[in-house]
């Protein structure tokens, strides 16, 4: 009967997944507040019922049931407060983006529980405190309305910070990234890439004069120069990538890009014949089969999985995600595929694909140019991980060990990206802002038009 109701539960998962995620683009037609709340409410219920058909095939393959049935009851009320509490403290944020966000951490969470259900508490904890984090930054960013006089600081504190972990950090896996204070794990690069954004919105809303560009550029690649000292090459590549797409929105000149992009090769190969660590992973990205036993075993356990999950997948319980080294963090991705099928793991492509239209909606509304650049910013870089997490695991690009936002495992790659979409939210709360001071203006020249032709018809009565 279990192997039963696992294996309808595939096509259920799909299903309700598919469904999600066409809710999620039809969202972006919604015209009125009223209608995008009814569209908020049957993407909740959707991702409600799909976490309680996982949690329910969980509880059927792994032990501890009567501690899975209580951790399921703590995730989907969270989930439902969460939602609630969004829209009970901002009346006027973005929908989908609150809908997706709590979408993505459940898939993280019900995968997380799948593989080592200690790491899922740990990250559900996790969660919480970041929760209560990013609800409060929307409010900070819509009342700071000097934030952007500060892109000198960003940029010095940015590179501080990094300096600090080249110096502090002990070496993980050939990267010198993190470091341990009081049992807790740091990755300053993590809040380091926030305060980089900043700083670049900062520096282009006050001028694109090619000094200026100069200038700034200059400590954009002492970021990324002091991210290859570490070895931290995916952390690096983000930066870099999020520099050339916010340099380009600012000035419109693409030779800056051209620029970029021939000192992004030129410092590629310099990374390659200097780091072995960048060697290895590129040696094992070309021909992952010639050193399976070593090098090129992550990836090669990751296209297995990808490979023997096919469209519809294996099934909850059913594949071995712990065969490929690091699958919490790094290959994530490649789990859900083997697990939860091909067709799921495109939908969440899709929502995540989804997520940086929203950004980049956002970027197009809001009249003030320093948060225009702040949410294509931050919405590139949310990309870029995507698309390096991705990319990574499906043998496209060499592996990063970049996590996938919000749904692999690690608290500061989760406050960041929680933080991050706090920002957004904020950035959506000045864009009404902005709207309501145009209703405002307009109303009050329509007033003094009909006072003024009011006028006019007395004195022409009186006449």
């Amino acid at each position: 009967m279990t192997n039963l109701i696992v294996e309808l539960s595939k096509y259920a998962l799909i299903l309700l997944m598919a469904l999600y995620t066409c809710m999620t683009f039809i969202s972006f037609r919604m015209k009125t507040r009223k209608s995008s709340d009814y569209m908020l409410a049957e993407m909740t219920f959707i991702m409600l019922l799909l976490q309680f058909v996982a949690y329910l095939v969980l509880y059927l393959k792994l032990g501890e049931k009567e501690d899975m049935i209580y951790y399921y009851g703590f995730q989907a009320l969270f989930m439902v407060l969460v939602t609630l509490l969004w829209r009970l403290f901002y009346k006027d944020i973005h929908n989908t983006l609150i809908s997706n966000m709590c979408m993505m951490i459940t898939i993280g969470l019900i995968m997380l529980t799948r593989i080592d259900v200690e790491k899922s508490v740990r990250q559900f904890k996790m969660i919480i405190i970041a929760m209560i984090v990013s609800m409060l930054v929307p409010v900070i960013i819509r009342k700071w309305k000097t934030c952007c006089n500060f892109d000198t600081v960003y940029g010095i504190v940015g590179i501080l910070m990094l300096g600090v972990v080249l110096v502090m950090s002990a070496t993980t896996y050939g990267a010198n990234i993190s470091f341990t204070i009081a049992g807790v794990t740091l990755q300053p690069s993590e809040f380091v890439k926030i305060l980089f954004v900043f700083y670049v919105a900062g520096r282009f809303a006050k001028s694109t004069e090619f000094k200026d560009v100069v200038v700034t550029t200059i400590f954009a690649a002492a970021h990324v120069l002091i991210l290859v000292v570490s070895t931290d090459l995916g952390g690096a590549l983000l930066f870099f990538v999020t520099y050339l797409v916010m340099i380009y929105v600012a000035t419109q000149k693409a030779i800056y890009c051209a620029a970029g992009i021939g000192a992004g090769c030129a410092a590629g190969v310099l990374a390659y014949n200097l780091f072995s660590h960048v060697q290895v992973r590129v040696m094992a990205w070309q021909d992952p089969w010639s050193c399976i036993d070593n090098e090129g075993y992550q990836i090669a356990q990751s296209l297995f999985a990808i490979g023997t999950g096919g469209w519809t997948g294996m099934g909850l319980g059913q594949g071995m995600p712990s065969s490929i080294p690091f699958v919490e963090k790094d290959s994530i991705f490649s789990a859900i595929s083997e697990e939860m099928g091909g067709i799921f793991a495109v939908c969440v492509i899709l929502i995540c694909m989804c997520i940086f239209l929203a950004f980049f909606n956002l970027a197009m509304k809001v009249k003030n140019k320093f948060y225009c650049y702040l949410a294509m910013g931050l919405g590139t870089m949310y990309a870029a991980q995507v698309l390096l997490t991705v990319g990574g695991v499906t043998k496209f690009i060499p592996l990063t060990g970049v996590t996938l936002p919000l749904v692999s495992y690690g608290g500061s790659s989760l406050l960041s990206t929680l933080i991050i979409f706090g920002i957004i939210q904020g950035i959506s709360l000045i864009i009404y802002d902005e709207e309501r001071e145009v209703e405002k203006e307009r109303n009050r020249l329509e007033r003094d038009k009909r006072r003024k032709d009011r006028e006019k018809e007395k004195q022409k009565q009186k006449a």
